[in-house]
């Protein structure tokens, strides 16, 4: 290489020239930097290797070089210009030799000090490269599009794309002291304390599933699973708007608000409309039953409190998106973006098997797309560090059996949902089933039917079935049909004593 010319040129190029066009982000200087600090000090390759990958590299060869760097060290032998040359081959590195490209590397070295800084700047550089090429797929895409495409389709692939790059594209983690994991767990403690119902999560509002489950835990997946006229929805809406109504926030020092009781809750609605969960709240909190709403046959009394439930319902942080037949995508994308602009505290589906996955998942089955589904509701649990509930329906099967109480293998279409959630818990009404099965008066059955129907008249069971940090068990409900309404069920040790 001549004197004059500059060591960090492109290796492959003969020569300085001007560009036609806009080279992607790369910087050279610091992969030869962080190269030659590995061939000198083999440490470096530990403090960059969690996150960097050969193709991060913006050079073929500096791939190379990086890549049985790596495969030496993890194998205990040494890596250095000495070990490395014999397994590289030939390149043409304007002018100069294998050994010589690799002699002049170690040579202008950074130290191991530097290494990670280097590591994270080639790192980020490649992400910006994905980007570009992301964005010219789109463009392409665009006006090269089939006529069975549809934009909608185009704009989920790049999504897909987008959220794939995000998650690849990090480098934080790794390991902590344990002392700042102890922090972190009193200061949760010290919240809990000061929150109402003194729970590590946040409160539901129903204070037996409270007490076995210690609140909603952040970036936990709980899924609520049962028949068809359970009261899913009805609990989950119960839930919701009990957490939205308690909402309080503290401001930070720099004016964002910090939630310290209650949260601010999302609400997607795949099934019902906004309008028709509107009314399920309203019948929920001002005591008058949805079908007389809908109808409209309410006196005046019912109506101002119709009107007093719907004032307290436009001051508190409840957010519904009522779009029909979203994919995993579009719904992570939407809840980001809600975060970012309003807070998240909560996040609630409704229900999971509406959603949809990529169409790679569509085209290997739909047991593959809900493993892809619950998969991506996890990671959205965690990367939000929020408590996400999505409904679930169960399979026909739990109507073949004796008791209909549901359990964990009733799950439909993919073990994934029992795999990915942290709780599952099962909506369960005999009352529901025993209506169905009224048998004629005057029989000895008709009085062991009657006796039974009294004993499960407005009750509800919640069944945890699964429980990562807490019991299973059942958690017994009153449940108001015609309100659509959960609430505590009060138990003889607490009522007054009788005079």
């Amino acid at each position: 290489m001549p004197a004059n010319e500059n060591f960090a040129e492109r290796p492959g190029l003969s020569g300085p020239r001007e560009p036609t066009f806009r080279l992607a982000p790369h910087n050279i200087e610091a992969e030869q930097a962080l190269l030659g600090a590995i061939l000198v000090n083999n440490d470096a390759f530990d403090r960059v290797s969690d996150f960097l990958r050969p193709e991060h590299f913006s050079e073929d060869v500096h791939r190379r070089i990086f890549d049985v760097a790596g495969q030496l060290i993890r194998a205990g032998k040494l890596a250095s210009p000495i070990t490395l040359k014999t397994f590289l081959g030939d390149h043409d590195l304007g002018g100069l030799t294998v050994p010589q490209y690799l002699a002049r590397l170690a040579a202008e070295a950074t130290t191991v000090i530097n290494a990670e800084n280097y590591g994270r700047t080639i790192h980020d550089l490649a992400v910006r490269r994905d980007l570009i090429l992301i964005g010219e797929d789109i463009v392409n895409a665009a006006y090269d599009s089939p006529v069975d495409a549809t934009p909608r389709g185009q704009i989920e692939e790049a999504e897909r794309k987008l959220y794939a790059v995000a998650e690849t594209g990090r480098y934080e983690g790794g390991f902590q002291r344990f002392s700042d994991a102890l922090t972190i767990a009193v200061d949760m403690a010290a919240k809990a304390f000061q929150r109402d119902g003194q729970l590590s999560g946040i409160a539901t509002g129903l204070t037996d599933l409270d007490r076995y489950m210690g609140g909603l835990q952040a970036s936990d997946l709980i899924i609520v699973a049962g028949r068809p006229g359970m009261g899913k929805t009805a609990l989950a809406t119960n839930i919701a708007f009990n957490i939205a109504k308690a909402y309080e926030f503290s401001v930070r020092p720099d004016g964002t608000h910090e939630t310290t009781n209650g949260g601010i809750v999302g609400f997607f609605s795949l099934e019902m409309s906004s309008e028709q969960l509107a009314t399920r709240v309203i019948a929920e909190q001002s005591g008058v039953a949805s079908y007389k709403i809908r109808r409209g046959d309410i006196s005046e009394g019912e109506f101002h409190r119709i009107a007093d439930a719907a004032r307290l319902m436009q001051s508190i942080p409840f957010y519904i998106d009522q779009t029909g037949g979203l994919s995993i995508a579009q719904l992570t994308a939407r809840a980001r973006r809600l975060k970012r602009q309003r807070g998240l505290d909560v996040l609630v589906i409704d229900y999971l098997q509406l959603l949809g996955g990529s169409k790679s998942s569509k085209s290997d089955g739909r047991v593959q797309e809900v493993t892809e589904i619950t998969t991506g509701l996890k990671a959205l649990a965690k990367e939000m560090n929020v408590p996400v509930i999505a409904l679930s329906q169960l399979s026909r099967q739990v109507e073949s059996r004796d008791d209909k109480r549901p359990q964990l293998s009733d799950l439909r279409e993919s073990g994934s949902i029992e795999q990915d959630a942290d709780v599952v818990m099962f909506v369960f009404r005999e009352e529901y089933y025993l209506n169905n099965k009224q048998p004629r008066e005057g029989t000895e059955e008709f009085v062991a039917w009657q006796a039974a129907q009294e004993r499960a008249h407005g009750r509800a069971e919640v069944i945890i079935g699964k429980q990562r940090h807490g019991p299973t068990g059942t958690v017994e409900l009153a449940f108001e049909a015609e309100m659509t309404r959960f609430s505590n069920l009060a138990r003889e040790d607490a009522l007054p004593d009788h005079m």
